[in-house]
């Protein structure tokens, strides 16, 4: 991607905006990241773009435009999208329980106490409905996140990091729905499999398989042709190679256990995590929303269902400082809500960080992120391969240098 207007004509100091790029190669100097990509827009237009490191540095292949990110949990406002867009044609509405289409669903229990190998459970009271999935208030979990019994539960019934071997989605669901919730529907909130039970939805309501409903959709319309579930082998040497932190020194280590996963075909089409895709493709979705639902003449979404999505939702108004439930370390929960799919900034005060109110923006688990501003026709997005994202504070730190760039 390259910028397309000089940043001083849309509001930006030039100077400060290199700032950005002069921080963020300390990173990679430093061992901590292997490479990145960060595109900034205002107003439709590019004012910056930049690239630096290695996508793959073992083998020295340097991060270029055409980069493949595997961008984990931003994979859930791309399934939001889709299935809001069944929602603007009547197929159900927000409070219908999600039992009518995944029957697995009807009997839930909640946890109420005990150990994993001896929890007590007792029956929801209230039902999974299609809003608890899109705003993580359902109950569920993840595995991975080692903060109750009930991610205890998912470990054990192999949901950590993935589902079991040949699991399909259809497979997962009912599994998922035979573990306890870790809270009754619509009370709290917590990160989960929401979003791949909403993928799951997706087909049934729709007749389709995910992928196939995404890509006629929204990545078709919007030209979005490099995203994708796995890379084919034409494609391997575009795919960014994944990384952790080193214990002791905090070095990026490859990791090709889990970055392996990208290279074949899935069994289950993860609408909460599975997506590969590029800057610029990633880029004209987040214009879509910008600019309420449609972008180089496809209507995705209609706006005031982008405004809804954009909305906090949380039982009585609440942020996530006071809902969020288990531990997280994708964004800071103080004055932050949740809408449809985003989360949704209603007081950039208590975060003690740049962002205007009405903001939403997500990550994923790799370090990956994007934010929309409505208010400055701003939007962010940034691009690493480093899991976890809890890793360093490359988030609030690019939001730092890039509204402080903004003059005018």
């Amino acid at each position: 991607m390259k910028r397309t207007v000089d940043p001083a004509e849309i509001g930006f100091d030039p100077a400060r905006l290199q700032r950005i790029d002069r921080h963020f190669a300390r990173y990679v100097d430093a061992g901590l990241l292997t490479g990145w990509q960060i595109v900034v827009t205002r107003r439709g237009e590019i004012a910056h773009a930049s690239a630096y490191g290695d996508r793959d540095r073992e083998a020295g292949l340097p991060v270029e435009p055409g980069t493949l990110w595997r961008i984990y949990s931003m994979t859930k406002p791309v399934t939001s999208v889709a299935a809001m867009a069944l929602w603007e044609e009547g197929a159900f509405q927000l409070t219908d329980e999600v039992s009518r289409w995944i029957p697995a669903f009807a009997d839930v229990r909640v946890f109420e106490k005990g150990s994993a190998r001896q929890p007590f459970t007792v029956p929801a009271t209230e039902p999974v409905r299609v809003w608890h999935l899109l705003t993580h208030t359902a109950g569920l979990t993840y595995g991975f996140m080692h903060t109750s019994v009930v991610d205890a539960l998912y470990r054990a019934a192999g949901h950590e990091w993935g589902a079991p071997a040949g699991t399909d989605l259809a497979q997962a669901c009912d599994q998922w729905a035979r573990l306890p919730l870790l809270f009754e529907p619509g009370t709290r909130w917590g990160y989960s499999v929401a979003t791949d039970v909403l993928g799951r939805l997706v087909e049934v309501v729709s007749g389709r398989r995910l992928d196939e409903f995404v890509a006629e959709r929204i990545l078709e319309p919007l030209g979005m042709t490099d995203t994708r579930w796995w890379v084919d082998e034409p494609d391997a040497d575009r795919l960014a190679a994944l990384y952790a932190p080193d214990p002791s020194t905090g070095r990026a280590v490859r990791d090709d256990r889990l970055g392996a996963a990208a290279r074949r075909p899935p069994a289950l089409l993860s609408g909460g995590g599975g997506l590969i895709s590029t800057a610029a493709d990633y880029h004209r979705f987040t214009q879509m929303l910008l600019r309420g639902g449609e972008f180089d003449g496809a209507r995705i979404l209609g706006s005031r269902t982008v405004r809804l999505m954009a909305t906090n939702q949380l039982p009585g108004g609440q942020d996530l400082g006071r809902l969020a439930t288990g531990g997280f370390a994708e964004t800071t929960l103080d004055g932050v809500g949740f809408g449809l799919g985003f989360g949704v900034v209603e007081n950039p005060v208590p975060g003690r960080t740049h962002a205007s109110r009405g903001e939403f923006f997500w990550g994923g688990a790799a370090s990956t992120a994007f934010w929309i501003d409505p208010a400055e026709e701003l939007t962010a997005m940034l691009f690493t391969q480093l899991l976890p994202s809890s890793a360093h504070p490359v988030r609030p730190q690019l939001r730092q240098l890039v509204y402080s760039a903004l003059v005018d």
